[in-house]
């Protein structure tokens, strides 16, 4: 397909809402216009509906290569484009993990054979990586990430003269997971000693406690501005960590951070009903912390919202505590949960728009995404108002569960544009369409 119009839109672009047309050309955007006299090959008339850049979501787990009975490049990146999101950067905690140029370029290889969605990747930091992690070119990887908290392997990265070297060389983007295993490992065993292997996964927010992530947090910004670092810290969870970051304009600041839409959506109080299917690192915590995030959303304190996909199966979530593995399936579902705050009068549209595509875009300097412009790749989201719909069938991630299925949401994705090409149209996927890489401008 060479040309899509897509008109009678509600366009929400750069802090703006204006109703008019959009034509789509060899995969760019052509033409933004009240109307467009044109025909092209395929036409969408948005009859009012929401037309936004689509999402960029800054941090996935597909879990290819390696763990694919969870899911894989192919299955997950469908369910992305289902819930809107037409962009994804994958972590490196793959089998191999991704701490040699070697693997990033097999993942490279799968993507570009098998995503709906564009695509990039980070590189993993070990204990006994840093001299490949030095050489890297910034416009390979979409940033370095370490796990200065629980990981799997031997990606957990503790030695202070480690992160030390590694915080004083990243030749670009550092973006950390921060939880103190230490205090982590009192906790558990504390628990232990009382409940045995019955700890409640309501204790996950005791064990994975605030203060473990605010000591972690707090460790990776000193070391940025010792070091004078470009620092992203992923999934801030709590109130006392938005302390650590300054209330400043993207543009102004190096060291940046992330919300993640469960810790948006839910608090402690749905551990009752979901259990192990709400067990992901760092935990959701208490309504008190949700609402000082969902607070610093319309501020600068918090920049971009992205979810931390990571599908397990449901016999892997049926274990006891110990036993089942942390992470959520969030990307179908991720801008319908986020619209429900736009419902409720907690976000606005366009600030909405601002922390999933636009600030993701300037953060990541990817160029030529994240925003509705002539000459600009076309990724977008057609999403609109319904009656209120339970997001249970189908479950497009091949662990096929969702940590929202019986929650009710009233907007739904009616159509997304990845790379000019439609992904998703009226319930169905297009499987014909393939991403392409993100081009980074560092």
């Amino acid at each position: 397909m060479s040309t899509l119009l897509i008109r009678n839109a509600r366009q929400v672009n750069e802090d703006r809402i204006v109703d008019g047309d959009l034509l789509v050309r060899h995969g760019r955007i052509d033409k933004i216009a009240p109307g467009i006299d044109t025909t092209a090959d395929e036409e969408i008339d948005a009859a009012g509906q929401w037309l936004l850049p689509g999402m960029i979501d800054d941090q996935v787990h597909f879990r290819e290569p390696g763990l694919t009975h969870k899911g894989c490049i192919a299955s997950e990146s469908a369910a992305a484009v289902a819930g809107g999101i037409t962009s994804f950067m994958d972590m490196p905690n793959t089998r191999p993990p991704t701490l040699s140029m070697a693997a990033l370029a097999d993942k490279k290889v799968i993507a570009a054979r098998d995503s709906l969605a564009n695509y990039a990747f980070h590189f993993g930091v070990s204990n006994d990586n840093l001299d490949a992690v030095a050489a890297l070119d910034p416009r390979e990887v979409g940033g370095i990430k370490v796990f200065m908290g629980a990981s799997t392997g031997n990606m957990l990265v503790d030695d202070p003269a480690v992160l030390e070297r590694l915080f004083a060389c990243a030749p670009t983007i550092l973006i950390t997971h921060c939880e103190d295993t230490p205090s982590i490992k009192i906790n558990e065993e504390r628990w232990r000693r009382t409940h045995g292997d019955a700890v409640p996964f309501s204790a996950h927010p005791l064990i994975r406690e605030a203060e473990a992530c605010y000591k972690s947090s707090s460790l990776a910004v000193s070391l940025a501005k010792k070091h004078g670092t470009r620092l992203h810290v992923l999934h801030i969870s709590t109130a006392r960590e938005l302390e650590l970051f300054e209330n400043r304009p993207l543009a102004e600041k190096r060291i940046t951070t992330e919300v993640c839409v469960h810790h948006l959506f839910f608090d402690d109080r749905d551990y009752a009903r979901l259990g192990s299917h709400l067990k992901c690192n760092p935990a959701v915590k208490t309504q008190a912390d949700r609402d000082a995030l969902r607070a610093a959303l319309n501020t600068h304190r918090l920049d971009v919202i992205g979810t931390d996909h990571a599908p397990h199966t449901l016999q892997e979530k049926a274990g006891s505590y110990f036993q089942a593995p942390s992470g959520l399936p969030v990307v179908q579902h991720a801008l319908p949960a986020l619209m429900e705050l736009v419902h409720d009068g907690i976000l606005d549209l366009p600030t909405l728009v601002a922390k999933t595509s636009h600030r993701v875009a300037d953060l990541f300097g990817i160029v030529d995404r994240g925003y509705l412009r002539e000459g600009w790749w076309a990724d977008l989201v057609l999403i609109g108002d319904r009656d209120p719909w339970a997001p249970d069938d189908p479950v497009l991630s091949r662990c096929g569960w969702s940590p929202f299925a019986g929650r009710r949401f009233r907007s739904r994705v009616a159509a997304t544009v990845v790379s000019g090409q439609i992904a998703w149209i009226d319930g169905e996927l297009r499987p014909s369409c393939r991403g392409r890489p993100l081009d980074f401008l560092r």
